[in-house]
């Protein structure tokens, strides 16, 4: 039974979607980040950099319980321990990994921004509203091109869906015109229907 320490924002219910979509059983305890939860040491002690989402398996690749911190972490580690949703042929598996810094390194920081200064600021920064927007726009834009000629991020399901699919949801706080990335929303509805998926964010 995987120990999943969670919260019910994006990055949290990344780990919760690929947990059902993988079968593996575990158990969810929230770390309320808006009480401060994420501070607590024996919290401290599973994620040294105080972030949910972050899991211990005792039954780690050795046999021995580990845990592991930071999401996309999390998702490889399962995705390697269930042999699902990340190829092993090098070309297959660069794609995937590719898309998954995608949304580790753009599609998490900047949407992040855009949910925090629209939905979340104590008072209202324009600059940043219209900034932070603005490049929740453009990368709705790249994966728009991007799936165009694939289904997916990375071709197959991956890993890649699992941890953008969850920030893509926020994207009607931004007011997003869905007729200017048709393939985009096609991608979110196709995904959003997978059973898996809809247990994930059902989590509590």
């Amino acid at each position: 039974m995987i120990d999943l320490y969670w919260w019910g924002t994006p990055n949290g219910r990344k780990i919760s979607i690929m947990l059902e979509e993988v079968g593996l059983p575990y158990q969810a305890h929230h770390v309320d980040i808006g009480a401060g939860d994420q501070y607590k040491q024996a919290f401290l002690e599973i994620s040294p950099n105080n972030k949910i989402p972050a899991i211990v398996d005792p039954d780690g690749p050795d046999g021995k319980p580990i845990s592991v911190f930071e999401s996309g972490a999390i998702l490889i580690y399962l995705a390697e321990k269930t042999g699902r949703f990340l190829p092993t042929e090098p070309r297959a598996r660069l794609d995937v990994l590719q898309w998954l810094m995608f949304q580790m390194g753009g599609v998490g920081p900047m949407f992040g921004q855009a949910n925090h200064f629209i939905k979340f600021a104590r008072e209202e920064v324009p600059y940043a509203i219209e900034r932070y927007r603005a490049e929740a726009m453009r990368l709705l834009g790249v994966m728009n091109t991007r799936l165009a000629d694939v289904a997916y991020l990375a071709g197959e399901y991956s890993i890649a869906d699992i941890a953008t699919w969850p920030w893509v949801m926020r994207a009607e706080w931004y007011d997003t015109n869905w007729d200017d990335y048709p393939n985009t929303r096609r991608w979110y509805d196709t995904i959003g229907d997978r059973p898996a998926v809809q247990r994930g964010v059902e989590v509590e």
